[in-house]
């Protein structure tokens, strides 16, 4: 996960804004009005983007408009992915559809029921308000089909969690401020924070948190964990920690490399090397503790390792799990750690 430079980044938008600006456009041309070159929309806290339409089309009984999103500075995978909204008349109401390329959740734990189309609460709202305030003018029933379609989702939701997080068939249309902010980690974190809503509901005992792929593979073979019991912890074993504290899971397992841990046994909850450092005057006094050679200067916790023998890596996993226990605050989560070295080996556990 990148972090924010030193110099301002440009922000972005996100599916939903795209996809609300989408639907006034659509809707436009189907009542009469005709397309607009760009559409502006209000956003939940008050910004106004304004959107080229970068597709349009109107046939007998619907019409729809692609917005190309644009996500800014941030290394979002659906950068440049085209949002198309197409609008017709329902039968009541407005109803939701996901079309090529937006994904179905099939999975309990979600804020969308299972056998819904992957378009989350705000966005909805935010396509409703548009409906309501264009029928209003028109002097149309607000009775509107949206289908939502991301050509080529399907592919580019396999570099995001959804297949973990059991929505099928492609991306979700998201968004809570309907901004991107470039290099944020709220999006990580709310993922991890869905990963357990999702174990949860599905009545999984037992996930594990990694922070990293090696990790990840390790301990999902370990224990023959299934792939919604993996959490991609990342850098971020606070933020884990913390939503687990207030909806615990019987079973956490935390995996990652020996760096990443020592960090953590030594009290940090954010792991990036741009946010804590493995104290090495700390670390040999553990060390020195255990009656082991001193390891003061080392430059890497696995150099420590090396140096001071096996022992030194299984209390760096105890003293890490005592520390998720501390931020677990009484949570009945019973945790474990894995510690790795870069090849996968298991350096230490503690159980």
């Amino acid at each position: 996960m990148a972090r924010k430079p030193v110099s301002e980044l440009r922000r972005g938008w996100t599916t939903g804004a795209c996809a609300t600006a989408a639907v006034k456009a659509a809707l436009l041309a189907l009542w009469g009005d005709g397309f607009p070159n760009e559409v502006g929309i209000t956003l939940p806290r008050g910004e106004t983007p304004v959107f080229p339409l970068a597709h349009r089309e109107l046939r007998d009984g619907w019409a729809e408009v692609g917005i190309t999103k644009d996500a800014g500075d941030d290394p979002d995978v659906t950068h440049g992915a085209l949002v198309i909204a197409r609008v017709s008349a329902s039968a009541g109401g407005v109803v939701f559809k996901a079309g090529e390329g937006v994904g179905t959740v099939t999975k309990p734990g979600l804020p969308i029921g299972v056998g819904e189309p992957a378009i989350n609460p705000v966005p909805r709202q935010m396509m409703r308000a548009q409906v309501e305030a264009l029928a209003a003018e028109h002097g149309r029933r607000g009775d509107v089909v949206i289908e939502v379609a991301i050509p080529g989702g399907a592919e580019i939701a396999l570099k995001t969690w959804n297949p973990r997080l059991g929505i099928k068939g492609g991306l979700s249309i998201l968004g809570t401020t309907g901004v991107v902010r470039p290099f944020s980690c709220s999006a990580w974190i709310a993922s991890i924070h869905r990963g357990v809503d999702v174990a949860r509901a599905g009545g999984q005992n037992h996930v594990a948190g990694c922070t990293g792929a090696t990790s990840e593979k390790v301990v999902q073979a370990l224990y023959g964990l299934p792939d919604h019991a993996m959490l991609d912890m990342g850098d971020f074993s606070g933020g884990l920690l913390k939503y687990l504290a207030k909806n615990p899971v019987p079973r956490m397992t935390i995996g990652g490399g020996i760096g990443k841990i020592t960090k953590l046994a030594q009290g940090a909850v954010d792991l990036h090397s741009s946010r804590s450092q493995v104290d090495f005057m700390a670390l040999n006094a553990v060390a020195q503790r255990l009656g082991l050679r001193d390891v003061s200067g080392a430059n890497t916790a696995l150099e420590a390792v090396t140096i001071a023998g096996p022992q030194l890596a299984a209390e760096i996993a105890r003293l890490a799990q005592l520390q998720a226990v501390a931020q677990l605050r009484g949570a009945d989560v019973m945790i474990d750690v894995v510690v790795i070295d870069r090849a996968g080996v298991i350096l230490g556990r503690a159980a």
